[in-house]
């Protein structure tokens, strides 16, 4: 084998490996190939040496990626994970927990403090290093873009920024085989979306046991939403994640386009309506947040998106019709309420000014508008028991 050759066999290894290996191996490898290569050239069995390697690709590739999104009760469940997880795990760790979008997102340091890895606010263009954990800020998507941090400005999907189906995907499209996807307690079904994607990218899923969640819908969600790898509970989920990090990545499979083209959106670029029609089909439904026309995603669990970008599961359009029902049955009950306080003083002033015909005409709009609003209140207390039962 020439020196060329060599040199180009280390070069094929260091493009696969991952990016926190490449520097150390590159000033090793080459030295210790390019010392070698006139014994090499004596050994009949290394005259292939550059085929071998390509194709060992996959033995080099680990799970070294792991994307965990939780809700409700998922501030203590991470507590807990980031104290289990070994300082010598070899994978980087990102983490979505619905927030507020206003003030400073103080989680990284709270799970900081009994964490054996360390724990940081993410920031705009880090470079990802394994054996960290990365904590998404407020107001902003969590994303995972050519082996560095993005944080994303693209609408809110599922009424929440940073979400969890953003990071799955953009960590799906980035890393394939080698990411771990998590979906730990919380309300409602963030998440379960994203985690059907992962899988579509030949990525590893897995579920906290509903019955071991604070909230059991999101995990109960992504059970539903598609064939889940491991169910596991909160005690046992560190052991898990090391051990599926120590494991070979499963083939390389092809990135779907509609998953980079949500991931885009996630980011804040343009997601007009050529855009939305790429990956969805009209409907007459209109968006809570914007007003504007919802189209139903293709692929995957029922979805919606609309021309801004804003993204719903059914079950969270759902709820955000219910709460937009319930706020304009309130507005209609407070209208006829004062409806009926003005027609009472102009049913009054009619009688003092002896306009018998004019006070019996304002009494019965009064009594209707008073009918009104009993049925209006009566509505809104059905739907109020409803929720709570």
């Amino acid at each position: 084998m020439s020196p060329a050759a060599g040199t180009d066999a280390i070069n094929n290894l260091i493009r696969v490996l991952s990016p926190g290996s490449r520097a150390a191996c590159k000033a090793g490898l080459l030295l210790s190939v390019t010392a070698n290569l006139d014994v090499r050239r004596k050994s009949p069995q290394n005259k292939n040496v550059a085929a071998e390697l390509r194709s060992t690709e996959d033995a080099v590739d680990r799970r070294d990626i792991i994307a965990i999104g939780g809700s409700f009760g998922a501030v203590s469940a991470v507590q807990r994970l980031c104290h289990d997880l070994p300082a010598d795990l070899g994978a980087a760790v990102f983490i979505v927990i619905h927030v507020g979008p206003s003030g400073t997102n103080q989680l990284a340091s709270i799970f900081n403090e009994r964490s054996s890895l360390s724990v940081t606010t993410a920031a705009e263009g880090e470079l990802v290093r394994k054996g960290h954990v990365y904590v998404a800020p407020a107001d902003r998507h969590l994303l995972v873009i050519d082996g560095r941090i993005r944080l994303g400005y693209g609408p809110r999907e599922n009424m929440a920024r940073p979400a969890i189906d953003p990071l799955f995907r953009s960590a799906a499209v980035g890393f394939g085989s080698r990411m771990i996807a998590v979906v730990l307690t919380g309300l409602l079904n963030d998440g379960a979306a994203g985690l059907a994607d992962v899988k579509r990218c030949g990525g590893t899923t897995v579920v906290q046991n509903p019955a071991d969640a604070e909230a059991p819908d999101m995990p109960m969600s992504a059970l539903r939403a598609s064939d889940v790898d491991y169910r596991s509970s909160l005690s046992d989920l560190a052991a898990l994640l090391v051990k599926l990090s120590r494991e070979q990545a499963g083939p390389r499979m092809e990135i779907p386009s509609e998953i980079r083209t949500e991931v885009e959106i996630a980011l804040g670029n343009s997601a007009s309506s050529d855009v939305v029609a790429g990956i969805a089909d009209p409907v007459p439904l209109s968006c809570p947040a914007c007003g504007g026309v919802l189209s139903q995603v293709r692929r995957g669990p029922l979805r919606f998106r609309c021309q801004v970008g804003h993204a719903y599961t059914a079950d969270i359009l759902a709820d955000q019709q219910e709460d937009a029902v319930d706020e304009a049955l309130r507005v209609a009950l407070r209208i006829m309420e004062e409806r009926a306080i003005v027609t009472q003083k102009l049913a009054e002033e009619a009688r003092m000014a002896g306009r018998t015909a004019a006070a019996a005409s304002y009494g019965d709009r009064l009594r209707e508008s008073r009918g009104y609003a009993d049925t209006l209140r009566r509505a809104i207390e059905r739907a109020t028991s409803a929720d709570v039962s």
